[in-house]
């Protein structure tokens, strides 16, 4: 275990020896690095500001069930029992509201101002009605229970409001695979920069490392440094790259402010959790790892 240690311990500081050696070069690429980086970062970091306002938005689909106008008042008052029992499970905390004929008559005259008008109609053309608030129910699952509350006796009319939240889930749907399909490209270009970075080094020592196996150093022990240097470069890129995103949120926030000040609110991007960011780090750690190893095999095969 002592030889294990000892052998890692001196390739992480001969990468950190070569990487020193070369300052200019070796901030070009962490530059470029993080510039790729910082793109799914970013994207990252709004997803998971928006996410918070989308589930507090999408929480409660409503479903307006309307009774025909035949339908006595006990029964109409009986239903609730029927439309609990048409829940699912998940969402049995969902909150059902009665509205009777009359009140609506009443809410009606008062929103609109046509109390006059309204009670030269002689009766009231209002049905008793249901209004339920649904809670933990996925949002594909809301037209199914539609259809069951559509067969419920007395029923005339279900009406859903709940095209605006699929079309905010299909909206966000969208921008995970946007954001997917960018990481992936970028980390391509990622690996491909250390692959280039780790190309020059092992050329620049070929002579090098030609002496060493001469003397008997295994690929694994040449392989070594290589590798960190491929890790360090991919930990740096990542730590510029999430100091430049956390960064730019100040002046977004300022801007942002002025337009949430029109709705009342005060919503406002913050920065990833400390959890996301060091897996983020492992992420291009295990990048940068894997585009040195490519390139190391690749390269050092076609050494005499």
């Amino acid at each position: 275990m002592k030889i294990w240690l000892r052998e890692h311990r001196f390739a992480l500081a001969e990468a950190v020896r070569k990487l020193i050696k070369t300052p200019g070069s070796f901030a070009f690429n962490v530059l470029v690095v993080a510039i790729a980086l910082a793109l799914p970062i970013a994207g990252l970091t709004l997803l998971e500001n928006i996410r918070p306002v989308t589930q507090q938005l999408a929480v409660e689909p409503e479903i307006s069930v309307f009774l025909a106008l035949d339908t006595p008042a006990d029964q109409a008052r009986a239903l609730a029992s029927g439309i609990r029992s048409a829940l699912p499970l998940a969402s049995k905390k969902s909150r059902i509201e009665f509205i009777p004929r009359e009140q609506a008559l009443e809410n009606l005259k008062e929103k609109t101002g046509l109390a006059d008008a309204l009670t030269t109609l002689g009766q009231n053309p209002l049905p008793d009605a249901y209004i339920i608030r649904l809670a933990n129910i996925d949002v594909a699952a809301v037209d199914a229970l539609a259809e069951r509350l559509q067969a419920l006796p007395g029923v005339e009319t279900v009406q859903v409001d709940s095209a605006w939240v699929k079309r905010l889930a299909a909206m966000l749907q969208v921008m995970r695979l946007a954001l997917l399909l960018l990481a992936a490209t970028l980390g391509v270009v990622v690996m491909a920069v250390i692959f280039n970075t780790v190309r020059l080094q092992v050329l620049t020592q070929r002579e090098e490392i030609a002496v060493s196996r001469l003397i008997g150093a295994t690929d694994a022990f040449i392989h070594r440094p290589f590798y960190y240097t491929g890790a360090l470069l991919g930990i740096c890129a990542g730590t510029v790259a999430l100091a430049a995103v956390t960064l730019a949120l100040q002046p977004l926030n300022g801007a942002i402010a002025e337009f949430a000040r029109l709705y009342a609110s005060e919503f406002r991007l913050t920065a990833l959790d400390p959890l996301i960011m060091l897996m983020l780090l492992a992420i291009s750690a295990t990048l940068g790892l894997l585009g040195a190893a490519f390139s190391v095999r690749r390269h050092l095969a076609r050494l005499p």
